[in-house]
């Protein structure tokens, strides 16, 4: 079995533009996991039209962005379905300057959030630790890289972050997301 893997950020990026899209990597992948998270559907299409809505005005992407489109999708749910969860978040390489990798998670940070808009996230009957993990996301999707402050020092803090995001993003996954259930893997003698 091959394994998925996600489509390098620059391969994204280059799809996107040379689509005319004005949607950076970071904001596609925050608002597919958004909505993965938030309960869509991980077995059909419905993702395709909420996309087209948010970031083409309802129109349709052309085939290159559907098909990069269509394998973060795909990455995305292997990424939150495995057995042993390891979601990577697609955000400029560490190649990349601090700024830019910065301004790059909170892109992705603020469509998580959009994306969980975008599937009618219902925060009245969720749990608290859920509440907690989305008001740190949006905390996080305000924060900047001060230029002026030591930069290694903020290196740090941003990798700190960066796992940070990750938890809170599990955290929502675990209680919304849907699973992919295998249930003759459950059988009972």
């Amino acid at each position: 079995m091959s394994e998925i893997k996600m489509p390098e950020f620059l391969t994204v990026e280059s799809a996107l533009k040379d689509s005319g899209l004005a949607v950076t990597p970071s904001e596609l992948h925050g608002l597919l996991v958004g909505m993965i998270s938030g309960g869509l559907s991980l077995d059909d299409q419905t993702w395709k039209p909420l996309i087209y809505d948010y970031t083409n005005d309802g129109m349709g992407w052309p085939d290159s962005a559907i098909k990069v489109g269509s394998a973060v999708f795909q990455c995305t749910v292997a990424e939150l379905t495995a057995e042993k969860l390891a979601l990577e978040l697609l955000i400029p390489s560490e190649k990349e300057s601090l700024m830019n990798r910065a301004d790059g998670l909170s892109e992705w940070v603020n469509h998580f959030i959009s994306g969980l808009g975008l599937v009618e996230l219902k925060l009245d009957k969720t749990s608290d630790a859920l509440k907690e993990a989305l008001a740190d996301l949006e905390e996080i999707a305000r924060l900047g890289i001060d230029e002026e402050d030591d930069l290694e020092e903020q290196e740090n803090l941003f990798e700190q972050i960066v796992e940070h995001v990750r938890i809170c993003v599990l955290t929502i996954h675990a209680e919304l997301g849907q699973q992919i259930h295998t249930d003759a893997s459950k059988t009972v003698h």
